[in-house]
């Protein structure tokens, strides 16, 4: 599995995933248990959404020509 999540992106997502976690545990909702998905994206550094619309924000170390 190729990563597809660059380090912007996964600083955002622990954030974003954090943030609503802390939210749902306020406010005794259960809908914060949905940050953990950004957080494990952010984690294994793939994101499968970002797949079909061709999304990749990885810096490649790549020159061109090889």
């Amino acid at each position: 599995m190729k990563t597809n999540i660059g380090s912007i992106d996964r600083t955002l997502r622990i954030v974003i995933g954090l943030g609503a976690l802390a939210t749902g545990y306020f406010l005794n909702s259960w809908w914060g248990l949905v940050g953990i998905v950004p957080i494990l994206t952010a984690i294994v550094r793939f994101c499968p959404a970002y797949l079909p619309l061709g999304i990749n924000t990885c810096q490649t170390d790549q020159k061109p020509g090889k």
